[in-house]
């Protein structure tokens, strides 16, 4: 009997689902360039104020309170509440963050953006120049489920999944031109900015056997994946030789409309684009002249400049083009991965620690 039972618990120890333990924040964000936003002095035990701003639940305030208990938590559900406890803050999130609510924060040393573009944050006053407020940035949260979504926008051209699905609405087989999908083994990808969104998808084109190439602003090590990193100032020469490019790069004012007409001019003909980055980074008109010459075999888009892109543009309704609504980041590990890394340094802050993901202001990222 009691040998019944040792093989029934095993058994079911064995069919119960595996749970995932949660990410470690030091996994995901950066201490990069880090910085302490409120020294604290060992012994000391300074009264600081943290706001959290929108839609957050109990559970999620509790799980602050908990892991910095000497820190008061606060609460705003609108930009209205939030300027209420401006005089007081001494570190907010970025959502009710504003010129007015930044002018009525004389204590504030810190904002957390809870997106990883930080472009219109650092367009405030007092945010750019001022060395006594440091921003950190959700960098690197998004990256694998970001990265998921370029290829499921790329294989829906490549695969010709448009066809696939047309033929099973209307109940037919399909024939020759069924089968006329590209494999990406052996083909080039070409990642313009290799930070955490680029390295994910950096290491899914080596997954399907691509050469991948990439670029950075930095110099460093290379994840071994990536077969070489250039500068920003190869871009063109780099780009001559990808047969998918993606870019992954922050929006500054260095990489605002980097992708012209002579960027498109000096790509490989036939070669695909895929933008998660920011519209703005790709001139528009340059890339539909490249679609309508030829240029470009295909673009898939999760970002557009307008946005949203309105009704009767051309991109609408092309064949070779995929559009999402800057949806690419959303999924359950990315909102792990934002939780792990928002808690964490909140914890930080109430430590007098370093901070996760410290914005380099002039760099823009």
């Amino acid at each position: 009997m009691r040998q019944a039972i040792l093989v029934v618990a095993a058994c079911l120890a064995l069919c119960a689902p595996v749970v995932a333990a949660p990410p470690a924040p030091e996994s995901i964000g950066s201490l990069d360039g880090a910085r302490v936003a409120f020294p604290i002095a060992p012994g000391e035990a300074p009264e600081l104020v943290y706001l959290v701003g929108g839609r957050v639940s109990d559970e999620q305030i509790a799980e602050l309170r908990a892991v910095a208990p000497r820190l008061e938590i606060v609460h705003a559900a609108s930009a209205e509440e939030a300027m209420t406890h401006a005089p007081r803050v001494h570190g907010a999130d970025s959502r009710f963050v504003s010129p007015e609510f930044l002018a009525a924060a004389p204590n504030l040393v810190w904002v957390q953006s809870t997106s990883a573009g930080v472009e219109w944050l650092l367009e405030m006053p007092g945010i750019a120049e001022s060395d006594g407020v440091v921003v950190t940035n959700m960098r690197a949260v998004h990256g694998p489920t970001i990265a998921d979504h370029s290829f499921a926008m790329l294989l829906t051209l490549t695969r010709g999944m448009r066809l696939h699905d047309a033929n099973q609405r209307a109940g037919r087989w399909g024939g020759a031109e069924a089968r006329a999908g590209e494999a990406l083994e052996g083909r080039t990808m070409f990642v313009v900015g290799l930070g955490g969104i680029g390295t994910e998808i950096a290491r899914r084109a080596d997954g399907f056997g691509m050469h991948v190439i990439a670029s950075r602003r930095t110099r460093g090590p290379s994840p071994e994946f990536v077969d070489e990193v250039g500068t920003p100032d190869q871009l063109h020469e780099m780009l001559a030789r990808a047969d998918v490019v993606a870019i992954a790069t922050p929006l500054t004012p260095e990489t605002e409309g980097m992708f012209d007409a002579e960027a498109f001019a000096a790509m490989k003909p036939g070669a695909y684009l895929i933008n998660i980055a920011r519209g703005s980074i790709v001139n528009t008109d340059a890339m539909v002249g490249a679609l309508d010459s030829g240029r470009l075999a295909g673009v898939c888009l999760d970002v557009t400049d307008p946005e949203p892109l309105p009704e009767g543009h051309t991109l609408w309704g092309r064949g070779n083009v995929v559009i999402t609504p800057h949806v690419s980041a959303f999924g359950q590990l990315t909102s792990e991965r934002w939780w792990a890394v928002y808690r964490d340094n909140v914890r930080r802050f109430a430590a007098g620690e370093p901070l996760l993901n410290t914005v380099d202001k002039k760099a823009g990222y």
